[in-house]
């Protein structure tokens, strides 16, 4: 079988192909050996899915309701009920200026990227050649690979501010960030997948700032962000402009299942979002936008998201920390400062091993992580931090992790031995 570049490409080895082939064969056979500390599925959060339960037994109920949710095709820029009461929302309780004509839906917010990425980078009609330029890495893993031609992304080193208690944060380094003439859109997670990182608000007006000048777009990752979810344990104030691509996702809600992501934008790009979807997808799924209809209509998402969903997190994160304090004690590790999201990010500097090598004795032990080398694309000189990292996630059972947390610990303290 003769593969095109494409399907050479979207068939070799990717990242995220093997963190979600990890997750997908411990979950479809039960799980039961395996700590889970590798994905980014959230945990399941009772008071939102008892909202959830509750919404989709009205909708059922319903024979109208319930035909729409299976029977009909939405247009390819989504629902458009949904649409119309999320840009009501982002206008009330935020100022910004939009309107239906700004928003759109994708089946998931992987889909979402791949369509914003390589409508912006890759080779234009003109003849050059631009890219996604990735402030600060390490970044999400999901990114690597969405590229239909390569090279396709450009990364720059963070400064690293050491802080007290064993931790570290990462900033953006404006000083050695070059805006060349091959950048075609600047893309930032915040929080930051894979480490919890968020961007201060001093920073995002800089990085806006910087794609104005440059005619270039700024789009923003706020899959674990304001407004909703909200998984943030600090100041983040919510941003929006004709120049920035907000996207959000219902996964980190407690929704993974219905692959809804959504983007905020200017009418030009929602449009041209809108052509794309109607050529991959037709439509967009119906099921994510029906089921959060009346959280958003009612601005319920909002309350949800800061009582509920967020405390769920937080209070999962400052065990898990407090756990690998213990766990850790006498290696010469590090934790980045936990902002938000559902990760902890852990450096081990001078590692004798690679942090691919860690992974994969923690998996013969049943403990999945993720390998730190994984999150930095573009960078164009090798960096032996990359190697010495470790991304987990503490949003499942409390026990697991606690489980899992000592694993590590014993492992990280052979490979130093």
């Amino acid at each position: 079988m003769k593969l095109s570049q494409f399907g050479e490409q979207f068939t070799g080895g990717a990242g995220i192909l093997s963190l979600m082939d990890d997750l997908g064969n411990a979950l479809a056979t039960g799980g039961d050996d395996m700590i889970m500390m590798g994905g980014g599925n959230p945990g399941h959060v009772p008071g939102f899915q008892e909202i959830i339960q509750k919404r989709l037994q009205d909708l059922t109920a319903d024979i109208g309701s319930f035909q729409k949710l299976i029977g009909v095709y939405d247009p390819p820029q989504g629902e458009k009920d949904f649409v119309d009461v999320l840009a009501s929302l982002l206008s009330r309780e935020y100022g910004w200026d939009v309107g239906p004509e700004n928003i759109c839906l994708t089946n998931g917010s992987q889909a979402g990227f791949f369509l914003l990425f390589n409508m912006f980078a890759g080779k234009h009609s003109d003849g050059t050649s631009r890219k996604i330029r990735l402030p600060l890495a390490p970044e999400y893993i999901g990114y690597a690979d969405l590229g239909t031609s390569e090279p396709f992304f450009v990364s720059t080193r963070p400064r690293i501010e050491l802080l007290a208690d064993n931790q570290f944060k990462y900033h953006v380094d404006f000083d050695n960030l070059s805006m060349g003439a091959e950048t075609g859109a600047i893309c930032v997670s915040r929080p930051t997948n894979p480490t919890g990182n968020v961007l201060t608000d001093d920073e995002i007006v800089k990085l806006d700032t910087l794609a104005k000048e440059h005619g270039v777009p700024l789009i923003l990752d706020n899959a674990y962000g304001v407004p909703f979810p909200g998984i943030i344990y600090t100041s983040a104030k919510p941003v929006w402009n004709e120049n920035i691509i907000v996207c959000l996702s219902l996964s980190k809600l407690g929704l993974p299942a219905v692959r809804t992501g959504i983007m905020v934008a200017r009418k030009e790009v929602i449009n041209a979002v809108s052509g794309m979807n109607a050529i991959m997808n037709l439509a967009t799924g119906s099921f994510g936008a029906m089921l959060a209809h009346e959280l958003v209509e009612s601005g319920e998402v909002l309350k949800v998201s800061q009582n509920v969903i967020k405390p769920f997190y937080q209070q999962k994160m400052e065990k898990a920390v407090e756990n690998f304090h213990v766990a850790l004690s006498g290696t010469p590790y590090k934790l980045h400062k936990p902002e938000g999201a559902m990760f902890l990010w852990l450096w081990f500097k001078d590692l004798p091993i690679t942090s691919h090598e860690l992974y994969q004795r923690l998996k013969k032990r049943n403990v999945l992580v993720v390998s730190g080398h994984f999150f930095f694309p573009g960078l164009e000189q090798e960096w032996q931090h990359q190697n010495e990292c470790i991304r987990v996630t503490y949003s499942q059972d409390e026990e697991q992790v606690a489980k899992g947390i000592k694993i590590i610990a014993e492992e990280v303290k052979k490979a130093y031995c």
